[in-house]
């Protein structure tokens, strides 16, 4: 297998087996879209230098593209107003005859408990931006409402479709991280099976200073840890990580123990 093609299974394989993050309507009463994560071999083409969120989308096309009770209508629809474009919708399909508007998001969230006062305002992302609540408003008040605009009622119509007769649906997966000192939180409103690993600052990381380090370009965020890469020794890894603490950039990093476990987990500038 080309090695270009193994890369893309295995990020398939992981986004496959990352959760959603919650269960039916429990958050928001936005509801999670249903479908069984089947792992199958993967033969479509993805150009590299998509963001990964766009990267997402296609291995969403191509997992719906697998079901036999499912018809995708149209997908990356620009929704716009004179020259400027309101929105975009993520997915129109049809889903045992029924359409649905479908959003497809993917995200990594840290939980801190010393931001907002809720479960879900705890938790932001890597950097300490694109907090999880401010997803989700966004969703709730600008891309779904998108549907019913008089703008896109005009497009519909081009697809025999009308807002009311749409369910909106989101396919939300996300990886959560807890903090290093703290890894026995438990969640109420989101899943906990999200959770898989913590994030850990420059001094906690010391722990760990037997192990060896690897740190996956953005791409391979989604990828379960596994053991055939270029392992780091502590030192270099240190040096390594010192051009991302002066950029503030939080980067992932597996870690390999001594005793050949592997742990996912973010090292944070903050």
């Amino acid at each position: 297998m080309h090695q270009k093609t193994k890369d893309i299974q295995k990020r398939y394989d992981g986004f496959l087996q990352t959760n959603c993050l919650w269960k039916n309507d429990a958050v928001y009463t936005l509801k999670q879209f249903k479908i069984k994560a089947t792992s199958s071999k993967v033969n479509i083409a993805i150009d590299d230098k998509l963001r990964l969120g766009k990267y997402i989308e296609r291995f969403v096309s191509f997992q719906l593209s697998q079901e036999k009770n499912l018809t995708i209508i149209c997908e990356n629809i620009q929704i716009q107003k004179e020259k400027r474009t309101l929105g975009e919708l993520d997915c129109i399909l049809k889903k045992e005859n029924i359409p649905i508007h479908l959003e497809v998001i993917y995200k990594f969230y840290l939980y801190d408990a010393s931001v907002g006062n809720t479960e879900i305002e705890h938790f932001i992302g890597p950097n300490r931006k694109d907090a999880l609540v401010e997803k989700l408003h966004k969703l709730k008040e600008k891309q779904l409402p998108l549907l019913h605009s008089k703008e896109c009622i005009s497009f519909l119509k081009t697809i025999n479709l009308k807002p009311l007769e749409i369910e909106q649906q989101v396919y939300f997966k996300a990886q959560l991280f807890v903090p290093f000192s703290k890894q026995n939180i438990q969640l109420t409103n989101l899943n906990q099976e999200c959770i898989v690993g913590f994030y850990s600052n420059q001094k906690q990381i010391e722990h760990f200073s037997n192990c060896k380090f690897f740190i996956p370009n953005k791409k391979d965020w989604i990828v379960i840890p596994h053991k055939n890469v270029s392992w780091l020794y502590f030192k270099e890894f240190k040096i390594l990580t010192q051009e991302y603490y002066q950029r503030k950039f939080s980067p992932l990093c597996w870690i390999k123990k001594e005793n050949g476990e592997l742990l996912k987990i973010f090292l944070v500038w903050w």
